[in-house]
């Protein structure tokens, strides 16, 4: 079963560290995912970028509408994930405590499938 863990950051979080801290924490979430990998487990993994280098699009009435970040009513981003292929919903659970992103950010674990259900 495809699963998603979504890393949450606080907004700054990352302005916050220096850079060589950034590039330390970086490091250990790669050797997470080579883990993850190594286990058969990991299908892809990516960091984002933050979210003042975003852009929501709209659409409505048929006209488009951009807003660039960073975007001043989030008090949250989503600073990367992780995409899974998991027996359950209880291996996934430990795979995201196992995250060591948990420990300055929130994982969550959503399950793939059609948003009608």
């Amino acid at each position: 079963m495809p699963y998603m863990l979504l890393i949450v950051e606080p907004l700054g979080q990352r302005a916050s560290r220096s850079e060589e801290e950034g590039r330390e924490l970086y490091d250990v979430m790669l050797r997470f995912a080579d883990s993850l990998k190594e286990r058969g487990l990991l299908l892809n993994a990516q960091s984002l970028r933050s979210d003042a280098d975003g852009v929501r699009v709209q659409v409505r009435d048929g006209k488009r509408k951009h807003i660039d970040g960073p975007f001043a009513e989030a008090k949250e981003m989503v600073g990367g994930f992780f995409l899974l292929d998991c027996d359950d919903r209880d291996l996934a659970l430990e795979i995201a405590a196992q995250c060591p992103a948990a420990e300055w950010a929130t994982v969550e674990v959503r399950e793939l499938g059609p948003c009608f259900t």
